[in-house]
């Protein structure tokens, strides 16, 4: 008998049956908790997954299949010129609305493409920290000044925390850098501006199907996109059926009939499906199932096939880490969203004490709660515009801003499991850091 497996075992056991036996059911605090975690995962999984991580894997996809390795070498590889690589990088965020979770399957593609660590950490966190969209909100809730360090802060961070994370762990970039001078990529299959237009169409779609609401007050350029953003993903979403069909050489017959179910799947949401937020859910829904199902049974080229298979790949990987981040999320720190705010087992009186004033543990309280917190995209700012009616001081409102989006439970979990545990706590603690200096800075000038 193996004596060391059998006392793992007892030890579960017991620990499992101890958990279950002071179940803390009579305590209100620890009920709230779990009404906090359901909401959050019910939100979760109505407002994000859907909308946003299901084309973000399809978009990964894209990138492991179709964007050739030779192309991701030439602007992310270890032996890019630097300015290149870092600029492509923290402009790629400005481009994508997308929080800290939709980023990662993008992340992950470009990092098991052959990106340096470098550009591929400035890339993971210029995705959710320096999105235009976030940007303007801030500066108009918030405060010009707010808006201004946060852009700055944001490229600046994915700048250096890229530079800082590619110096700590050189010898390893040394070794990938020496292992790509002997890579020669094969020919392009077709010709660039086709795989671009591919990619950037679904891009578009991802971005303008989660185009956030408007100001009550604005009517400008923002509360447009947003009153007609749905006939913009209509629009976008038949350049996708031409993509399709003259790019990928899928059969026309088959898109034609997922177009098809789609439009009719959206004529079928609005007449029976009472809740209008739950409406777009239908048809991307039916047209990820289609386009899924033409993708697996296409024979004509396997490469499509392939671009299903490595979406699913993602999935797999990614979700149930998210899940699990979610969960522990939302019993930790509670659910906050729209008009919803709901405490988890750690109060949000405390939280909001810890972050009165500007001292430097203010803010570094500010950014390593934040680093853990889940933001969906922009959801940030209403949050923090709460908190600091509530006392909270500036410095932390930004160190807030700039570890929070970036960060979180679910996306350190996940990114664990490509880096590894060091290089993950590595990046963590250089977010958490700069954004407690950045902080402490700005609190004391303002």
């Amino acid at each position: 008998m193996d004596t060391k497996k059998e006392l793992k075992i007892l030890f579960w056991i017991i620990a499992v049956f101890a958990a279950v036996f002071f179940l803390p059911l009579d305590s209100v605090r620890f009920q709230t908790a779990v009404e906090a975690t359901l909401d959050l995962a019910k939100w979760y999984a109505r407002e994000h997954v859907v909308l946003c991580l299901l084309p973000a894997f399809f978009i990964a996809g894209v990138i492991a299949v179709f964007v050739s390795q030779g192309s991701v070498l030439k602007y992310f590889g270890a032996n890019a010129k630097k300015w290149l690589s870092y600029t492509v990088a923290a402009v790629s965020g400005g481009i994508l609305a997308v929080c800290s979770c939709t980023i990662l399957p993008l992340f992950t593609s470009i990092y098991k493409r052959g990106a340096g660590l470098g550009p591929a950490i400035a890339f993971l966190y210029s995705g959710p920290a320096i999105s235009i969209l976030s940007i303007i909100l801030t500066a108009r809730i918030l405060g010009f000044e707010m808006g201004v360090a946060r852009i700055i802060g944001a490229v600046l961070f994915s700048v250096v925390i890229g530079l800082a994370m590619s110096f700590i762990f050189r010898k390893e970039e040394k070794a990938k850098k020496e292992d790509q001078m002997n890579i020669v990529p094969p020919p392009e299959k077709r010709p660039m501006w086709q795989t671009s237009f591919h990619f950037f169409t679904l891009v578009l779609i991802l971005v303008f199907a989660n185009w956030g609401a408007p100001a009550a007050s604005d009517t400008g350029l923002w509360y447009g996109i947003f009153t007609y953003k749905w006939y913009i993903v209509g629009v976008l979403s038949l350049l996708l059926c031409w993509s399709l069909v003259r790019i990928l050489k899928l059969r026309v017959l088959w898109v034609a009939l997922g177009a098809l179910a789609t439009a009719v799947s959206v004529v079928l949401a609005n007449l029976f499906i009472n809740q209008a937020k739950l409406v777009p859910l239908v048809p991307m829904m039916v047209a990820i199932t289609a386009l899924s199902v033409i993708l697996l049974f296409d024979k004509r080229d396997e490469e499509n096939r392939e671009w299903a298979l490595a979406s699913w790949g993602f999935a797999k990987q990614i979700m149930p880490l998210l899940a699990i981040g979610v969960v522990t999320a939302g019993f930790l720190l509670g659910s906050t969203h729209d008009n919803t705010a709901i405490a988890g087992i750690i109060p949000n009186s405390w939280i909001e004490w810890a972050v009165g004033g500007n001292s430097l543990l203010s803010n570094f309280f500010a950014s390593f709660t934040g680093a853990f917190m889940y933001f969906a995209t922009l959801t940030e700012v209403p949050i923090i515009q709460g908190l600091l009616a509530s006392g909270m001081g500036k410095g932390p409102a930004l160190a807030l801003l700039l570890a929070g989006p970036s960060l979180s439970l679910p996306n350190m979990l996940v990114i664990r499991g490509v880096l590894g545990t060091k290089k993950t706590l590595v990046y963590v603690a250089l977010v958490i850091i700069m954004a407690t200096l950045s902080g402490f800075i700005f609190g004391n000038v303002f």
